[in-house]
């Protein structure tokens, strides 16, 4: 490992590897990882009865590996500063193909819930890392398709997750579904070993401790109680609102010591990325698709529409090579809020064609809008931030579901306990699509902001 006095500005790839290979191996690792997350979901009654434990420890298994996510994510910035691309892609492979050998073989719920947090800490990294890759080995008027490629990843994954989950219950127990897992990221290790081989350079840079504290407490926190909003009281560990409370306050102090650490370049999680104007519209407006697209997580009705989601990623992409993020980002927010207003008139005798139909045109204008964002508010960055921006993305993303996800759930829940019972689930989904709606507004709004135009190619990459 090479130590320098300076950010990174280019990772050549060595001679003889090919960029395409190496961006579809981490695609690759990254969809098994993604999949992962979801695939368990379908298997949480069954896991309830076999380990004997109930169905609020067993809700661990999948809230513990999202905590653990928004844990490490935000340290992945400092990860792909202190270390190579290589290591930092086979610490990833590792601790998760140790991780799914422990789920497959655990004799009860204790060594099941350390090998999903083992798991958790090897799919954090994969993301920022997959992004940064593409930052720095695509020329700029190809990378709006390459990134469509993640896109697709980050869409159709977590949908199919419950589907394969499903299909593998029908005939078999549920430690195949880490055994069928665990040789693909066997094999995306090996191809890895063997043809990952990317030269950049890296910092010395001091691990902050308590910056890692700060950060697991804030982030942590704020998930755990977004994602714990919809629970009942008297099975609630405590109140929703206490982890929030307490992981804002860690937040506020985590962000006065970034700022202070990054004066010397020694920040955990560098927001100078917020300094520069079109990451930030691009990133508010990509994280209000997230929150839509949070409000859709369950349900073979949503499946085509996730579908059209990942299907639209690399053509979108391709789009946004050719003529820049506005002219796609505007037609998606308008189709966006059009089909949140339309959510928001059906009713109980609404026909399932109908949700079909509206839930397609949704993810038909997310489609338009994930990846266009995603790559307008990096290339915005210069290079030796990257890493922090992709890292505070992938961060953002984790909270942002989660919000959305609490925010609906919270207003349904609200709207129904105030209205007549006569139709009481119908009134409170109405209203929360009702907000959804006008946060779709204020998305539309934003797009207009977002800036015209073909992608510009840097002096290094014009150069090349």
């Amino acid at each position: 490992m090479t130590s320098v006095s300076s950010p990174a500005s280019e990772a050549p790839v060595q001679p003889g590897t090919k960029p395409g290979l190496l961006i579809g191996v981490l695609v690759l690792s990254a969809f098994v990882m993604i999949l992962n997350e979801t695939i368990l979901s379908i298997a949480l009654r069954d896991l309830t009865v076999d380990l004997s434990v109930p169905t609020t420890t067993i809700q661990w298994l999948t809230s513990g590996f999202l905590l653990t996510m928004a844990v490490v994510i935000p340290i992945t910035g400092f990860l792909l500063e202190r270390f190579t691309p290589r290591q930092v892609f086979l610490f990833s492979l590792v601790s998760f193909s140790i991780g799914t050998l422990m789920c497959g073989v655990a004799p009860g719920f204790g060594l099941l819930m350390a090998g999903r947090v083992v798991q958790a800490c090897g799919t954090a990294v994969m993301i920022p890392l997959l992004m940064t890759t593409v930052m720095r080995l695509v020329p700029a008027e190809r990378r709006g398709a390459t990134m469509g490629t993640i896109s697709i990843v980050i869409a159709v994954a977590p949908a199919i997750g419950p589907t394969i989950g499903g299909a593998v219950l029908s005939s078999l127990n549920w430690r195949w579904m880490f055994f069928i897992v665990l040789p693909l990221s066997l094999a995306a290790l090996v191809v890895g070993m063997l043809r990952l081989r990317i030269d950049s350079e890296t910092r010395a840079v001091p691990l902050d401790v308590l910056s890692v504290l700060l950060s697991a407490i804030g982030f942590g926190g704020v998930l755990y109680g977004l994602s714990s909003a919809g629970e009942p009281a008297e099975t609630a560990l405590v109140p929703a609102w206490l982890p929030i409370v307490v992981g804002a306050v860690s937040l506020v102090v985590f962000g006065w010591r970034q700022l202070r650490l990054q004066k010397r370049d020694r920040a955990l999680l560098d927001l100078r990325p917020f300094t520069h104007r079109n990451f930030v519209v691009a990133l508010a407006l990509y994280l209000q698709t997230v929150l839509h697209k949070s409000t859709f997580v369950s349900g073979l009705a949503v499946l085509p529409g996730g579908l059209v989601l990942g299907l639209l990623g690399r053509p979108v992409g391709a789009l946004f090579d050719r003529v820049g993020a506005r002219p796609l980002v505007l037609p998606g927010a308008l189709a966006m809020t059009a089909a949140l207003w339309l959510f928001s008139v059906l009713g109980p005798d609404s026909p399932l064609i109908a949700v079909i139909g509206i839930h397609i045109v949704l993810m038909a204008g997310l489609g338009l809008m994930m990846t266009p964002l995603m790559t307008e508010s990096l290339a915005a960055l210069p290079d030796h931030l990257y890493s922090h921006g992709s890292a505070i993305l992938s961060t953002l993303q984790q909270v942002a579901g989660a919000l959305g996800t609490a925010v609906f759930v919270s207003v349904a829940t609200l709207s129904t306990a105030e209205n007549a019972p006569s139709s009481p689930d119908a009134e409170g989904l109405h209203t929360a699509f009702v907000v959804s709606g006008c946060i779709g507004l204020v998305a539309l709004v934003g797009a207009w902001f977002i800036r015209s135009g073909r992608p510009e190619r840097t002096p290094e990459e014009v150069a090349h």
